[in-house]
């Protein structure tokens, strides 16, 4: 279980951490951190350097998850934009505790929201990721934009292209993809292989976003990792289970499938 734990980050939401944080350091678990609105309005920064500096101590590396919900970066009334944009800011506060290597953000495209209007919803969008990029650019850490309800690629792709930036990635989230994508693997990473630094692993049946273990539902996950070898990617990557038995069995079924050895991955 070791060879694959210090190769992987685990999802875990910051309000569970000192619940967890023995056992975390007792399993040298590499985390991603989710920052949501609520902890966020009430962060205590005293204890959250702290929570920080004995991760750092005990080696262990982070990713954050940026806050989503109600927030639309890419807005096209400016006020909403900008608040959602204040609220994104406030992990980026956070860096220089736990410096973490990534910070997963939600572009939040969404067709069926965002009618007629992709031009407007790129600029604005361009304008929220440019103004964060800048935040990071000294720093180290990168920002990974995930895809959540896109139905094909195109739009993520124009938006990485517009960007072009060395601090920004993309974070491929398999469970998402089963869900909401139309077009097929092969398309994605075609599209999106050379902008990937990132995956989010979890599986379902393509009905629902079930956060089931890899290999438990009916994400080609063989297919993604043959391919992201092909195309020499080595991303980080985290297992977004959501609880302690399916993350365990998520780190048993990669083990089982040798997903890992397609990537040749070393340590963290």
């Amino acid at each position: 279980m070791q060879d694959v734990l210090k190769r992987v980050h685990a999802h875990m939401p910051y309000h569970l951490l000192p619940k967890y944080l023995d056992m975390i350091v007792q399993q040298k678990l590499n985390l991603e951190i989710y920052f949501s609105h609520y902890v966020l309005q009430n962060l205590d920064q005293k204890k959250c350097a702290e929570v920080a500096k004995i991760l750092t101590q005990n080696g262990l590396k982070v990713t954050f998850h940026a806050p989503f919900m109600d927030l639309r970066p890419a807005a096209l009334d400016d006020k909403i934009r900008q608040t959602s944009l204040d609220r994104i800011k406030q992990v980026f506060d956070l860096v220089p505790y736990f410096h973490p290597l990534k910070i997963v953000c939600h572009p939040s495209y969404d067709d069926r929201y965002y009618v007629s209007c992709d031009d407007l919803w790129l600029e604005n969008s361009v304008k929220t990721w440019t103004q964060l990029i800048a935040l990071v650019r000294d720093t180290g850490t990168i920002i990974a934009l995930e895809n959540i309800y896109e139905k094909e690629p195109n739009m993520l792709c124009r938006l990485f292209e517009l960007l072009s930036s060395e601090h920004i990635c993309f974070c491929f989230d398999t469970g998402h993809f089963n869900v909401f994508s139309y077009d097929s693997l092969s398309v994605w990473l075609s599209a999106m292989g050379k902008y990937l630094g990132h995956l989010h692993l979890h599986d379902n049946f393509g009905r629902t976003d079930e956060h089931l273990p890899v290999g438990c539902g009916t994400f080609p996950f063989v297919e993604l990792f043959e391919t992201l070898q092909s195309i020499k990617a080595k991303p980080t990557l985290t297992l977004e289970a959501h609880s302690q038995d399916k993350l365990w069995q998520s780190i048993n079924n990669i083990k089982d499938m040798d997903l890992l050895a397609f990537l040749n991955l070393s340590d963290l």
